[in-house]
C-alpha cells in the first residue's frame, strides 16, 4: 500500500513578493529548495499564517541566496508582502517505508536566509 507522507517543508518564510501579472506560481531561492530537497516544478501545498488561505500551486526557482518568496499570478491574491507562509511538498511511498522516512524540514531566520 502506498500512502503520501510529507517530503519537505518551509517552517515560517516571509513573502517578500506578489505578482499578479505572471503566469502562477512561487518563486522560492534556490538555497531554500535545495535545503529542503525540493525541485523546480514541484508540486507545493502554501499555507498563510497570518489569514489561514490555502493553495496548491508549484515551485519556480528564485535566485540563489536572494531570499526571494514571491507568489505569482492568482496566488498573489492570497498573500501580502511580509506574511508568513509555509512550504510543504509530499511523496508517496510504501506504507512501512513511511514510518522511518524523515522529511526535509528547514526554519529559514530573518531575509529568508538558512
Amino acid at each position: 500500500m502506498l500512502i503520501e507522507v510529507l517530503k519537505s517543508k518551509v517552517h515560517r518564510a516571509v513573502i517578500t513578493e506578489a505578482n499578479l501579472n505572471y503566469v502562477g506560481s512561487l518563486t522560492l531561492d534556490e538555497d531554500l529548495m535545495d535545503a529542503a530537497n525540493m525541485i523546480e516544478n514541484e508540486k507545493i501545498q502554501v499555507v498563510n499564517v497570518n489569514n489561514g488561505e490555502r493553495l496548491e500551486t508549484y515551485l519556480i526557482k528564485g535566485q540563489r541566496g536572494s531570499g526571494v518568496v514571491c507568489l505569482n499570478g492568482p496566488a498573489a491574491r492570497k498573500a501580502a508582502v511580509g506574511d508568513i507562509i509555509v512550504i510543504m511538498s509530499y511523496a508517496q511511498m510504501d506504507f512501512e517505508a513511511a514510518k522511518t522516512f524523515k522529511p526535509h524540514v528547514i526554519f529559514p531566520k530573518a531575509g529568508n536566509k538558512l
